[in-house]
């Protein structure tokens, strides 16, 4: 399988395609899917948005907010579940990090995923804090 990674314009993405992302890779459970406009504006305010595409459908996505220099928000990272374990989501966390090298990056896991991050090099943070 050969698959492609490149950062897009977060306004250019068919919304339709993100939304079969999220719904498939299990992370919709957690975003407001059904609002399409909310997750319209989500996609298209992120200023660092990579992809990575299988034969042109789109299999991928990181959705960032960056200054460039010092935090990448790493918001979301989605794959679909028939393409995770394949390495996409390391490489699109690596790529996310090749654009912004000085930054840290720091997300919010998933529960499932709490055991993933610190296999990639990340390492846990006890004083992060979430207001609704």
């Amino acid at each position: 399988m050969t698959w492609h990674i490149e950062r897009e314009n977060g306004t250019d993405l068919d919304l339709d395609e993100v939304l079969r992302v999220y719904r498939t890779s299990g992370l919709g459970e957690r975003r407001p899917i059904a609002d399409t406009e909310r997750m319209a504006a989500m996609v298209r305010n992120a200023n660092l948005v990579l992809t990575c595409r299988v034969d042109g459908e789109l299999v991928g996505i990181a959705r960032s907010v960056s200054d460039f220099s010092y935090v990448t928000y790493l918001s979301d990272i989605a794959v679909s579940r028939a393409h995770q374990r394949s390495g996409i989501g390391r490489a699109l966390i690596d790529a996310t990090r090749k654009e912004a090298p000085q930054a840290k990056i720091v997300l919010l896991s998933a529960p499932a995923a709490t055991d993933y991050y610190p296999h990639i090099g990340f390492t846990q943070h006890n004083s992060a804090w979430v207001k609704s």
